[in-house]
């Protein structure tokens, strides 16, 4: 048994060590450079709402339907659709560049609607306090809004890793590279299901610390915050 597994380290070990790394890549910079853009999207939605900091109902009505289609389309057909879009930005649309562009698009909406859903639950109360300080606007966003919402934007932040951490999966299908690249390559199109188990492994426990470090971050935050 343990020459099996020496065996299948040697073969495999810096196949999928690679595989790992440009995983762990793809979608980190993805989840940050999708936050980039979501989080001001997130913010002028909340913003502009009824009864809102600063009410702008065709604005709002029109973040509301940019975030709404880009959630609706599929990131496999998103993933094809783009890649004339990918090519100009990144000068291709294979590897863990060509994978990040499609992987950004779609997860920014979604972001959006995590951050307008933080921003929404902050207690109201705070806001009226800021303002009867004469906190203006700008203030209320960045140290009432967005510092008391932190907590649930760092779990929205691990669950948009762990989303676009299968999307990089998918992604695999058009030779983006990544653990679901070697799943497709061995297991699927090589009947090596071996290295297609061990690949599915290492992707279930790299979500499961993903989730755990975000919860334990958050918690930080929100005693800290207490």
């Amino acid at each position: 048994m343990g020459q099996v597994v020496s065996q299948f380290i040697a073969d495999y070990g810096e196949l999928l060590l690679e595989g790992t790394r440009d995983t762990l890549v793809m979608t980190a910079v993805s989840t940050l450079l999708a936050y980039v853009l979501g989080i001001p999207l997130g913010v002028l939605l909340t913003i502009t709402g009824p009864k809102s900091l600063w009410p702008h109902r065709v604005l709002n009505t029109v973040l509301g339907w940019i975030v709404n289609i880009g959630r609706s389309i599929p990131f496999i057909i998103l993933l094809v659709a783009i890649i004339p879009f990918t090519r100009l930005i990144v000068g291709t649309s294979l590897g863990v560049e060509g994978a990040m562009v499609p992987l950004v698009i779609s997860a920014a909406p979604f972001v959006a609607r995590v951050v307008e859903q933080s921003l929404a639950d902050v207690d109201g109360g705070l806001i009226e306090a800021a303002q009867s300080f004469g906190a203006n606007n700008w203030q209320i966003v960045t140290k009432v809004l967005l510092f008391e919402s932190l907590p649930s934007l760092v779990r929205g932040a691990a669950i948009t890793f762990i989303n676009l951490f299968g999307y990089s999966a998918m992604a695999g299908t058009v030779g983006a590279g990544g653990l679901g690249d070697i799943a497709i390559r061995y297991g699927y199109q090589r009947y090596q299901y071996d290295v297609m188990l061990v690949a599915v492994i290492l992707s279930v426990v790299l979500v499961q610390v993903i989730q755990s470090l975000g919860d334990w971050i958050a918690q930080r935050i929100d005693h800290h915050a207490r």
